[in-house]
């Protein structure tokens, strides 16, 4: 049961790493607003992906019979992500003062927000379904109800985790190199409109096992 913990915890936290949309809008929230709103963000985050991967430990077969719902989530997602970037570049080479990015220019729920980018994000269902496959056929997970629950709070956990390092480290980084709002929102919208292009790569390719 430890090993499946810090097994998924692992896999959770590395692929939480790599620069994407959802983790450095948690590095903007704690630089633009508080670490408050940057938690509920979070949490909203680790709440989706932890549904998301109890559907790949338990529901694998309909997983894969209805690859098409998760191709058209897949495309909208795109589509989303694109527009955000390129409104948040051209926002923020206009704004005069400073504001906040495009995404958090709202009085949404810091934490409805999370789910909110969290659920659009489908490439969490095909990188814990790869993963606990592979999991699964080496013998390291096994299909009980006990080393499910144990893989999907480790997975949790290690979100957190990952999150936690953007938040708190990307603040300390960002107040460092002493950057204004307007170079933070412009970056944000770079980010977008890469992890769009990543997401189009991964459509036309494969599924990648090492970034959510």
């Amino acid at each position: 049961m430890i090993e499946v913990f810090f097994t998924a915890m692992l896999i959770s936290f590395l692929g939480q790493l790599p620069f994407g949309n959802m983790n450095l809008t948690a590095t903007q929230l704690a630089v633009q607003e508080s670490f408050k709103n940057a938690w509920k963000y979070s949490i909203g985050i680790v709440l989706v992906e932890v549904i998301y991967l109890r559907l790949a430990l338990t529901a694998m077969n309909w997983v894969v019979k209805n690859q098409l719902i998760f191709k058209v989530m897949s495309w909208l997602t795109v589509v989303v992500f694109l527009a955000l970037g390129i409104l948040s570049i051209i926002i923020a080479k206009k704004q005069t003062q400073e504001k906040k990015g495009l995404l958090l220019n709202n009085k949404l729920d810091r934490f409805v927000l999370g789910v909110s980018v969290s659920a659009i994000n489908p490439v969490q269902i095909p990188f814990w379904f790869i993963w606990s496959t592979q999991l699964i056929n080496s013998n390291v997970l096994k299909t009980t109800t006990a080393h499910f629950n144990f893989f999907t709070g480790g997975a949790a956990v290690g979100s957190i985790a990952g999150l936690i390092v953007y938040m708190y480290g990307g603040r300390w980084l960002i107040q460092k190199m002493k950057a204004s709002n307007k170079q933070l929102n412009i970056f944000m919208g770079i980010v977008f409109i890469l992890a769009a292009l990543w997401q189009l790569y991964s459509i036309l390719s494969k599924p990648d096992l090492a970034i959510k």
